[in-house]
């Protein structure tokens, strides 16, 4: 039996590989792990660089001409998978509710990483939405390391210089919502003392009842870095942006995706500068773990989980001040003479220390804007999980309420949150992200107006009640100086089961063609301006025009806003790179605002 075994898995290894190929097709990544647990001859089948290629297929990230590209920046295509499918859930439209005007990031695929990219509020020019070059700005990557591994690097600007911010990703959810930046220390234990202390544990451990281990691992639970105030929250991110931020030259950050491939030429000479960028950021990376130890002094190195406890202890011994600063003593603040980076760090870090305690206490529900942050824990029982702090990412699922497509977001937490995308299907054909203008024709401007502001609307199907499916079209972004529709309110909504007999007001448009109606909808159209946060309406008509424009006219001003949908990855790798923000507002801009920001800073 045995024999008849070992004889019937030594043939399927010597399958065609078109055939192995076909195989792997109908098996999962976990299918093909366990193939290890069978025997040797199906383990070496387990390694076989054509099955993970189907499986890197079948994650859709990229297409299979670009996986042939990616793969020779990893050891084997089945690294390339365990990337592909921790990535593939970041993959799409990220937003905030401020500033008004937009808080857009869409994240895309890079080389061997993807990229999170912001869609900075401006006006069309003359070429209008399709052939405009669209500004936008980078804010994040998740970079794959040579095994497969996700590397977290940040974007930002610190005193007029392109700078990136090295950190980890702690995790990444199937079905995740909201995109988190966070610290999270760490405890390193790199020393001989450590590893025979833990040698030490484990043989202590190995005689303990199942009660007693399961006591011990409770009272190592963390706080996490959510529960702390958002003042400690965001003091701390700024320190350790502060420590981990490394200047890069600007060849480094252009370009972060390929070209189109129509030009392919310049595709290939892309790929090759991507390649050499990616092996330096990653190197940079490695140098740099993202880390900083809070106890740190200048005689420390750069990476400070490589540093052994007894050589903190040394520092600790020879800086009187830093250890009363665990006490609370501030001497040094009075002190007149020109700090040090590594100086100014520890003394923020002893402030925090010494009033954590007593702000958490008293801050109630001021820094939050909801009754779970009406409790914090104490900054010094964060810290004292680690002797090591870095930036993460983390993108977890929370169960979020909406109104009407727009999701209800927490407004002291650095924080992105996925907007669903719909896809087209019959009954919900124009379901998706559609970019336009206001005025006719379509994205053109006039003498007056030389430039006209670009809205991207996200158009999603709700089924009310039987025989009321609403079509609401989401504003997430416009191209004003000063707001005037709330982020995340509804341009328009119509009833799709309601035709409407209205006739459109103009017989042509681009290039004076004609205009044909394919299907008309009575709605209500947003309008009364801005002024408060769930505005009136007024009533309109969705036209569905032959060239696959829509137009939604606003049946008492004759106002008419064009939309055509939009291919965003397409506009982003034609469109024009600006300068990021600094490294936490880059991340996610979290403060109030009506004027437009992001253009303010990307000059």
């Amino acid at each position: 039996m045995a024999q008849n075994m070992i004889c019937g898995s030594s043939m399927l290894v010597e399958l065609p590989d078109d055939i192995l190929t076909i195989i792997g097709k109908c098996l999962t990544p976990k299918d093909i792990c366990n193939l290890t647990l069978c025997c040797r001859t199906l383990s070496a089948l387990s390694t076989f660089d054509k099955i993970w290629l189907t499986q890197c297929e079948a994650l859709g990230v990229v297409s299979s001409r670009d996986l042939v590209e990616w793969r020779r920046a990893v050891l084997s295509y089945k690294a390339l998978c365990r990337f592909l499918s921790c990535v593939k859930p970041l993959l799409g439209i990220w937003v905030h509710q401020n500033p008004e005007l937009g808080n857009v990031v869409y994240v895309m695929a890079g080389f061997a990483s993807v990229v999170g990219c912001r869609i900075i509020p401006q006006e069309l020019g003359p070429l209008g939405v399709e052939d405009g070059p669209v500004l936008w700005a980078p804010v994040f990557e998740v970079m794959s390391d040579d095994d497969g591994s996700p590397m977290f690097v940040l974007h930002g600007r610190d005193k007029d210089q392109d700078c990136i911010y090295s950190g980890s990703v702690k995790s990444v959810e199937k079905t995740c919502n909201v995109l988190l930046l966070e610290v999270e220390p760490k405890k390193e234990r790199n020393s001989h003392l450590d590893e025979e202390m833990g040698r030490k544990v484990s043989r202590s451990e190995s005689v303990k009842s199942k009660s007693q281990r399961f006591v011990d691992t409770s009272s190592l639970a963390t706080v996490p870095f959510g529960k702390l105030s958002f003042s400690d929250r965001r003091k701390l991110l700024e320190i350790v942006t502060g420590r981990v931020g490394m200047e890069v030259p600007n060849s480094t950050f252009d370009p972060l995706f390929p070209c189109l491939r129509h030009d392919e030429e310049k595709f290939r000479k892309d790929v090759a500068h991507l390649r050499d960028r990616r092996a330096m950021l990653i190197k940079m990376c490695k140098f740099g773990t993202g880390c900083v130890d809070w106890t740190d002094s200048n005689e420390l190195p750069f990476s400070p989980n490589q540093i052994d406890l007894s050589d903190i202890k040394k520092i600790l011994d020879r800086s009187s001040d830093l250890g009363n600063s665990v006490n609370g003593d501030d001497t040094r603040t009075q002190c007149n003479r020109r700090k040090r980076l590594s100086e100014y760090v520890r003394d923020s870090i002893r402030q925090m220390l010494s009033k954590s305690s007593s702000m958490n206490s008293s801050r109630g529900t001021m820094n939050g804007s909801s009754s779970g942050e009406n409790k914090h824990a104490r900054l010094r029982d964060f810290l004292s999980s680690g002797n090591t702090i870095g930036l993460t990412l983390q993108a977890s699922t929370t169960k979020l309420s909406s109104y009407r497509a727009w999701p209800n977001m927490h407004d002291s937490r650095y924080a992105l949150y996925k907007l669903p995308l719909q896809v087209p299907t019959v009954g919900q054909e124009y379901a998706g992200l559609w970019g336009g203008t206001f005025g006719w024709p379509p994205g053109k401007p006039t003498e007056d107006k030389p430039g006209k502001a670009l809205f991207f609307v996200v158009i999603s199907y709700h089924e009310e009640s039987p025989g009321q499916k609403l079509l609401i079209a989401t504003k997430i972004l416009e191209g004003t100086h000063y707001v005037l529709h709330p982020n995340g309110s509804a341009m328009f909504i119509v009833n799709v089961d309601e035709n409407s007999t209205e006739s459109f007001p103009w017989n042509s448009g681009e290039d004076s063609s004609h205009v044909v109606v394919k299907q008309a909808y009575s709605g209500e159209g947003i309008t009364h301006g801005y002024g408060f946060r769930y505005p009136g309406s007024k009533p309109g008509t969705l036209f569905v025009l032959e060239d696959g424009v829509l137009a939604f006219l606003w049946k008492e001003t004759k106002s008419v806003l064009t939309l055509k949908r939009l291919d965003l990855e397409e506009l982003l790798k034609k469109g024009e790179r600006v300068p990021a923000l600094p490294p936490i507002p880059n991340f996610s801009y979290i403060t109030k605002s009506y004027s437009n920001v992001f253009a303010g800073f990307a000059k």
